[in-house]
């Protein structure tokens, strides 16, 4: 699947907002604002459970990643996840 593919079916799932119990969160980490190195995958399964936490790192940006994209597409999409938020912008990892 090509990344333009992928990152426009994210966009999608996390356009429609909450929708209920399983949840995945995904938040992106980089060295500066510009480039996140590594996205973090949250996983909730029901109100108040733990949540379940899954890195990936790349050496150029998450982002733009067709590999890590796709994975995260087939995630979502084998979790059946009817929420998928993810939380704007990257954050400086210190």
């Amino acid at each position: 699947m090509n990344l333009d593919k992928s990152t426009k079916r994210i966009s999608k799932r996390v356009k429609k907002g909450f929708q209920g119990y399983p949840q995945i969160t995904l938040a992106y980490f980089g060295e500066t604002t510009d480039c996140a190195s590594e996205v973090v995958v949250g996983y909730i399964l029901e109100e108040g459970a733990t949540v379940q936490e899954q890195k990936f790192s790349s050496k150029a940006d998450a982002r733009a990643d067709e590999t890590i994209q796709t994975t995260l597409l087939k995630i979502i999409e084998r979790a059946d996840a009817k929420t998928v938020t993810e939380i704007a912008g990257v954050a400086v990892i210190q």
